[in-house]
């Protein structure tokens, strides 16, 4: 009995699909809820497990098909067992492979190559029925491309125009010149790639924030000789607890959620002509995935530990990196933070995740020359800026939320105190 592969519900409010890469192949025996093909979504990239054991007799489906929640993809025959040899043992099924492009580029070639073989034929024909000027040639390569011209124009009034643009001096300078201008555009190639889902998300999100809300950016610097200090005191012992690295993130999400306590207009959000006010924290935290750049969100991060925050943001880059995480994973989020210091960011304006009202924008740690006590001493620094809607939040609040963020990673003991 055939069985149908649909597309399943990815999502709220998604409808439509990209068919990624197909894991199993016409003819492959599949067990049941084994994977049998990537689909990406605007939100996730995720893997559709076959609904029973069986074989796969079609595929509707292609690589970089659309296709609708709902839809059948593919078709699989019903079926326990795999395939029998005729010497009894099981037919083992042959190992899928995503073709390298450097193969498919290759082979494209070669295809094109035997298609245009009556084409370079007639046009050896051609050639070989001009008249030649073999003796130019040997003697001056270059002349031959500029002779041709000449002679289809009339070569007394291509012979002026040529010594009033070049002069005798620089006939041959000028003639090499346009020949590697010529070989420069023969060279320089344009390639077309369709924008997949997620990337198509993340421009109309960047846009309509942009275009939606009123940005504004306000900036503070912060001294990280303290959490540093404390950081690398405590690194093996909480390494060796909870099997990961203590790193600074944690520290500036905690700094967060204090933050947001003081100024929750910060975690609030705009609904037509109402102010929506939460009494949670859901930090989005961005990270740069294989496919573009995602916003996986930590649920109830005001109630978390340093270990769990460090334990879900590691598990989050893990799944992004291998295009795993689920569209829940990005659903939602009251505020977000963005850390460009990873990629060697010194300054930057982060735009919202819109709707979200606020972002935070970590960057590099950089040693510089501060003022201490009347002295100038040489100190790790990092800027931090706040990007928010100046609709929901004024001035006033955001400096104060981005003081309060640096009161409490240059004095990490005011967090646990509370104070």
């Amino acid at each position: 009995m055939s069985i149908e592969i649909k597309v399943p519900e990815v999502g709220e409010s998604i409808s439509e699909v990209l068919i990624g890469n197909w894991l199993k192949s016409e003819g492959d025996h599949v067990e049941r809820d084994e994977e049998v093909v990537v689909i990406e979504t605007d939100k996730a990239t995720l893997e559709v497990p076959a609904p029973d054991a069986g074989t796969i007799t079609k595929v509707l489906k292609q690589n970089g098909d659309k296709a609708a929640v709902g839809d059948v993809i593919a078709y699989l025959e019903e079926g326990t067992e795999a395939p029998i040899q005729e010497d009894g043992a099981k037919k083992v099924k042959p190992e899928t492979r995503v073709v390298p492009s450097k193969e498919r580029r290759e082979k494209a070639a070669e295809q094109k190559g035997i298609a245009d073989k009556p084409v370079r034929e007639k046009e050896q024909d051609d050639e070989a029925k001009r008249p030649a000027y073999s003796d130019t040639v040997k003697s001056k390569p270059w002349e031959a491309e500029i002779e041709e011209p000449m002679i289809a124009a009339g070569k007394g009034k291509a012979e002026s125009t040529l010594h009033k643009a070049t002069g005798e001096a620089g006939y041959g300078a000028e003639a090499e010149t346009g020949r590697s201008s010529q070989l420069d555009k023969e060279e320089r190639v344009e390639k077309v790639v369709p924008m997949t889902l997620i990337r198509r998300r993340i421009a109309e999100r960047l846009v309509q924030a942009q275009q939606t809300t009123a940005s504004v950016t306000t900036f503070n610097e912060i001294d990280m000789s303290t959490v540093k200090s404390l950081r690398d005191e405590h690194q093996e012992a909480f390494q060796e607890k909870y099997q990961i690295k203590l790193g600074f993130m944690s520290f500036f999400v905690k700094a967060t959620v204090e933050a947001l306590k003081l100024v929750p207009q910060i975690n609030a959000e705009m609904r037509g002509a109402d102010l929506v006010f939460r009494n949670y924290c859901d930090i989005g935290i961005a990270v740069g995935g294989g496919k573009g750049l995602v916003v996986p969100v930590l649920r109830g991060a005001d109630r978390m530990s340093f270990a769990a925050i460090e334990q879900s943001i590691a598990d989050f880059a893990r799944r992004a990196e291998s295009h795993r995480l689920k569209p829940q994973d990005l659903e939602g989020g009251t505020f977000t933070i963005s850390n460009g210091g990873v990629y060697g960011s010194l300054l930057s304006t982060p735009i919202l995740n819109f709707p979200q009202s606020g972002i935070l924008g970590l960057h590099a740690i950089q040693e510089r020359p501060v003022v201490r006590n009347g002295e100038v001493a040489v100190r790790p620094m990092m800027y931090v800026a706040l990007t928010y809607d100046h609709r929901v939040i004024d001035g006033r609040e955001a400096v104060t939320f981005l003081k309060r963020i640096k009161e409490c990673i240059e004095t990490p003991a005011r967090m646990l105190l509370e104070i």
